[in-house]
């Protein structure tokens, strides 16, 4: 065997279940490989035999190198025959030319990282002079049975490796001489070394933009086809593994300087923003790194599921914070009055109305503020899901008497509870103190239980 082939370039396949009644090969190289076989062959009833150990699963495990195919293949007796195939490798001036084709095409990469032998790779290195794939006479056979042409076990032996082949093309080109990190590694450095040359080949002209025509090019410069570019990209090594999330945020870095600040600019308030923005990115890290995170990243609350069904408006998808929406957000998570204070100004609210926001923040985020101080209708389809789930929460002589306060809102006459209904498809419970309504706990998929919750939070119930 010649020496052209990489250290380490070996691969050993498990032996093959028997093949019984099932087609050896199936792709067109995989028959190819057979024609070969079958043309080299020059006794048909070696063929027949070799076909038989073949489909009994007579041949064991399949060593495949540069140059060679090797397995111990049973006799129908149980002796056991080293069996080999020779197929000759491609010299390293060969391999140049075919590496070269196949950075010409970003198919011809693609196809092979698909597992499957690109034909139109097959007939330009047939061009080129190469003939990837054995023709008549390519297949030489040794076996210790000492036969001299092909016997029943290198028959059966080709057979299996068929077989291989249709599963794997970079089989073959393995037994060509080069395995496939080799020659991913190699495609990968040429692909680079013909990009930094503008896309042109070893040997094409120096010619400044004399393939730019060809290539696409933008103010001289020379371009890389999109295809090109997504082919190659298989070529790269994998990402790494994702940083871990820090322990804790950053500390905010300190702005209390000797320079005066300009006129308008706070740097309290900034501080306090820079740490309020490096909490944020951690929190939203350690939800990206867990792959099960169903948790809405700026406001910390799950992201609820399902909901009525058609078009009533119940997403479930929480939107990017309004700025309205954000103060509230700050002013929770703010320990200083003067912040609050500054928040609930530059949102246009009340202190009672900041209040009440920051309440229902505490008690489901933005969802909660949304139906805290938003009112929104629902559609016939909706309207229609939401009296079925108010009819059937209660049996009949416990019902209470709901009349519709506008919108998605239904108070029990006779109390001060009442049940809202949010896009989302949950049941918010609400309490009635003295001229306001406010969050009187977390939302329930069922309104009975909503409302239960109103009424154990007020000054007659449970939690009064």
């Amino acid at each position: 065997m010649s020496g052209y082939g990489h250290e380490g370039d070996e691969r050993t396949f498990a032996a093959l279940p028997p093949a019984r009644g099932a087609a050896f090969a199936r792709t067109w190289w995989g028959l190819a490989w057979l024609k070969a076989l079958e043309e080299t062959a020059l006794d048909g009833q070696q063929l027949k035999a070799g076909r038989r150990h073949a489909r009994a699963g007579a041949v064991g495990a399949v060593s495949v190198r540069p140059g060679r195919i090797t397995a111990v293949v049973k006799d129908r007796d149980g002796t056991p025959y080293r069996s080999d195939v020779l197929v000759r490798e491609f010299t390293e001036e060969e391999w140049d030319r075919l590496l070269d084709l196949a950075v010409d095409s970003a198919g011809h990469i693609a196809a092979l990282l698909d597992r499957e032998m690109p034909p139109h790779l097959v007939e330009d290195a047939a061009a080129a002079g190469l003939e990837l794939l054995p023709g008549i006479g390519d297949l030489e056979p040794e076996c210790g049975c000492e036969a001299w042409d092909h016997c029943p076990h290198t028959t059966a032996l080709s057979y299996q490796v068929a077989r291989l082949l249709d599963e794997d093309p970079f089989v073959l080109l393995l037994m060509r001489g080069r395995g496939e990190r080799t020659l991913l590694d190699q495609l990968q450095e040429r692909s680079a070394s013909r990009a930094a040359r503008g896309g042109r080949s070893r040997g094409d002209g120096d010619t400044p933009g004399a393939d730019s025509t060809e290539r696409g090019s933008t103010g001289g410069m020379p371009g890389v086809s999109a295809e090109e570019v997504y082919a190659e990209a298989f070529l790269l090594p994998p990402l790494p593994a994702p940083p871990a999330a820090p322990e804790a945020p950053g500390a905010s870095p300190s702005l209390d300087t000797e320079t005066d600040p300009a006129p308008g600019v706070d740097p309290a308030a900034l501080e306090f923003l820079a740490t309020d923005a490096a909490a944020r990115a951690r929190r939203m890290l350690r939800e990206a790194l867990d792959a099960g995170a169903a948790v809405d990243g700026l406001s910390g609350a799950v992201v609820p599921g399902g909901g009525a069904p058609g078009g009533g408006g119940f997403d479930a998808a929480v939107p990017l914070l309004t700025v309205a929406q954000d103060a509230v957000r700050l002013a929770v998570e703010s320990p200083l009055p003067w912040i609050t204070a500054r928040l609930t100004a530059g949102s246009d609210r009340t202190r009672g109305e900041m209040d009440l926001a920051t309440r229902a923040w505490h008690v489901g985020g933005a969802a909660a503020l949304a139906v805290l101080e938003e009112e929104w209708t629902p559609d016939a389809e909706a309207l229609a899901w939401a009296a079925a789930r108010l009819a059937e929460a209660w049996e009949d002589d416990e019902r209470p008497v709901l009349r519709r306060s506008g919108g998605a809102r239904w108070t029990a006459v006779g109390t001060d509870a009442q049940v809202r209904l949010g896009e989302d498809g949950r049941w918010w419970p609400y309490l009635k103190s003295g001229a306001r309504w406010s969050p009187a706990g977390p939302p329930d998929r069922d309104p009975a239980t909503a409302l239960a919750a109103a009424v154990a939070a007020g000054p007659t119930g449970a939690g009064g």
